[in-house]
């Protein structure tokens, strides 16, 4: 078996609070900025989960959840756990959430640079798009 897949069944997806999602938010999206830039203004209304790998948090996602619509947001996996599969099998499990909660789609304000990425989870792009803080971003949507 590869490392890769050992790896894999080591891993857990839990839920955690706000404040568990803040580092790891601040270190992937918005380094230069200050901690409290990642603070959303509405975490204590979400559900946050984390992808756990040998005891330490190394990927998060934070739900929102209204009129049976569910946005992910602040999405993000530790730089030197990136390309293995992590955040992928996070979002899988999130998607799985929202099919459980019968909502009736999931979407989120995707980086366009990302776009690629959202499209692997029959996630689709919108013609919403803006800018904030000089990063692109297109609203995409899987509905249910």
């Amino acid at each position: 078996m590869s490392n890769l897949l050992l790896s894999y069944m080591s891993h857990k997806i839990i839920e955690i609070t706000s404040q568990q999602t803040l580092p790891i938010r601040h270190q992937v999206m918005w380094p230069n900025k200050p901690l409290d830039f990642v603070k959303l203004i509405n975490d204590d209304n979400g559900l946050h989960y984390g992808l756990v790998l040998n005891n330490e948090i190394i990927s998060v996602i934070s739900l929102f959840i209204d009129d049976g619509e569910i946005q992910f947001r602040k999405f993000a996996t530790l730089t030197n756990h990136q390309g293995k599969g992590y955040g992928s099998l996070l979002l899988n499990e999130i998607i799985q959430v929202a099919i459980k909660k019968s909502a009736s789609k999931i979407w989120c304000n995707a980086r366009v640079s990302k776009l690629k990425y959202y499209q692997k989870f029959q996630m689709m792009p919108t013609d919403h798009t803006f800018v904030t803080g000089e990063i692109d971003y297109v609203i995409m949507e899987r509905l249910f």
